[in-house]
């Protein structure tokens, strides 16, 4: 065509637009995009037309078909909950050494504290299980499944605020824009259930007394993905996704021919301009109608007994709730679904240490152990994989001032305890070691880009092959890191 050949000689910005001016613009930049990659996906990807993955992948047979991410956010204490650490008893109160903090650097919160005061744990420590874990008497629940975990101590972060931690840990990245680690997965293997998303997310709210930190819908988004790929929230209570039933007086047939008609129109601006945006709407309006069946089935508790929300814990009937949602997530991987990601704020505890975290456990520590437990007793476990953790650790030292009962803790990304369950891990095994002041890491680190390459290990990924072509560039979960922890795989 003329403006192909046009558009190939004029290639300076200044011609490029004046091209957009005459009205082939839009078209040309299209195709030209297109050619390049230019966030309309890889060069050459196909798809699997019974899941929508990627044709290749797995890259190898997999442990785990579905992952279910429990994150913590705010921070969860390592020393109330995983990270026993008897020499505080002799040390609490003193000053933490120079020599262990080596100038590390502190948040604004806490730097202009004139002391930093060792604090020891307030609550007490027991070893658990075969594997003999060390358990804060916080989680009782989670201490009867320790045989089930794979813990790891020594995890570790780059970033020392809420929000750039809380983006790099469910993104790789510090800054906003990357796809989310739910789209990474549901981009590559698609999903088993064509009548759910391959991706949903639930919220809950704290338990603690103190202000929620705030979650934002880009934590779940696909990023510079086709929007397909984002992760779908459902809501508590009687709407679990707004817009989903038919107004008053439009049948299922009426419904049906207006999809069918909406989906021609869009076909024929797919051919004209190419834009893959077109399929995806297409996609998402076919996905609505086959969900206005399978989310009333999802949420139909009806059938569950009594004995699995005894198990659940009191909360687990109230939508909406951490209990509730753990039980949705089994239900969800029951259904298929590929990545489920729970949310549940309050873990971040910079005063009232002890009253905000003993309420935060409370309210969460049998529904998780529930949530081991009942895939477990399905057969689901083997072919699951369960996620706990925040997005970093808490300060040996005290934030704020130091009684007999009360302690703060800020910030630490240097090391904090997450854990694992599933297929393909090593169960009853705690990783690594840090040292007496819980502040450095002793033996065996993980970082953030090594979980995260783990995890896809399982999903059978290269977690270094799954790349999508952005800008010229060639984009990862994992960015240019990431190395396995062979120490964690069966």
């Amino acid at each position: 065509m003329d403006w192909q050949r046009e558009l190939a000689l004029q290639m300076t910005r200044r011609q490029l637009f004046g091209l957009g001016a005459k009205g082939i613009g839009l078209a040309a930049l299209a195709t030209l995009f297109k050619q390049e990659g230019w966030a309309f996906g890889a060069e050459g990807e196909s798809r699997d037309p019974k899941t929508g993955g990627l044709v290749g992948l797995p890259h190898f047979a997999p442990k785990v078909k579905r992952v279910i991410y429990l994150h913590q956010s705010g921070g969860p204490s390592q020393f109330e909950t995983f990270d026993y650490k008897p020499a505080l008893e002799k040390l609490h109160g003193t000053e933490l050494p120079d020599s262990v903090r080596n100038g590390q650097r502190i948040t604004g919160m806490t730097s202009g504290q004139s002391s930093f005061p060792c604090v020891k744990s307030l609550f007490k420590f027991k070893q658990h299980g075969q594997s003999g874990a060390w358990v804060s008497e916080l989680l009782p629940y989670t201490a009867k499944v320790v045989d089930d975990l794979t813990i790891i101590k020594t995890m570790h972060t780059d970033a020392i605020n809420h929000d750039p931690a809380i983006t790099f840990i469910q993104t790789g990245f510090q800054q906003p824009g990357r796809p989310s680690f739910g789209a990474w997965v549901s981009y590559g293997l698609g999903s088993d259930n064509q009548n759910l998303p391959a991706y949903i997310v639930l919220l809950s709210t704290a338990h603690a007394l103190n202000t929620d930190q705030p979650l934002f819908s880009r934590l779940w988004s696909s990023g510079f993905l086709p929007s397909s790929y984002q992760g779908v929230r459902l809501r508590g209570g009687a709407t679990p996704v707004l817009y989903l039933d038919d107004p008053p007086g439009v049948s299922k047939t009426t419904r049906r021919q207006m999809l069918d008609a909406v989906a021609g129109l869009n076909k024929l601006k797919h051919q004209e301009y190419g834009d893959p945006e077109i399929e995806t709407r297409i996609s998402q309006y076919e996905m609505a109608y086959r969900m206005q069946t399978s989310v009333p089935e999802l949420m139909d508790l009806s059938k569950e007994p009594d004995s699995v929300f005894e198990l659940y814990g009191p909360e687990a009937r109230k939508p909406g709730t951490y209990a509730a949602n753990c039980l949705l997530a089994r239900r969800l991987a029951e259904r298929g679904v590929r990545f489920i990601q729970l949310y549940h704020r309050g873990w971040d505890q910079h005063g009232e240490l002890p009253r905000d975290l003993a309420l935060q456990c409370r309210g969460t520590d049998q529904p998780t152990a529930a949530l081991v437990q009942d895939l477990k007793q399905r057969g689901l476990l083997d072919d699951t994989l369960v996620i706990w953790g925040g997005e970093f650790g808490r300060t040996v030292y005290c934030q704020g001032k130091l009684t007999e009962a009360n302690y703060g803790r800020d910030h630490h990304p240097r090391n904090f305890v997450m854990w694992m369950a599933g297929g393909g891990l090593k169960k009853g095994l705690t990783l690594g070691e840090t040292d007496d002041f819980s502040y450095n890491v002793v033996r065996d680190p993980v970082s953030v880009y090594d979980l995260q390459a783990t995890i896809l290990h399982l999903l059978g990924i290269d977690h270094k092959r799954l790349t999508y072509k952005f800008q010229g560039r060639y984009f990862r979960l994992t960015d240019v890191h990431g190395e396995l922890v062979p120490k964690i795989l069966a």
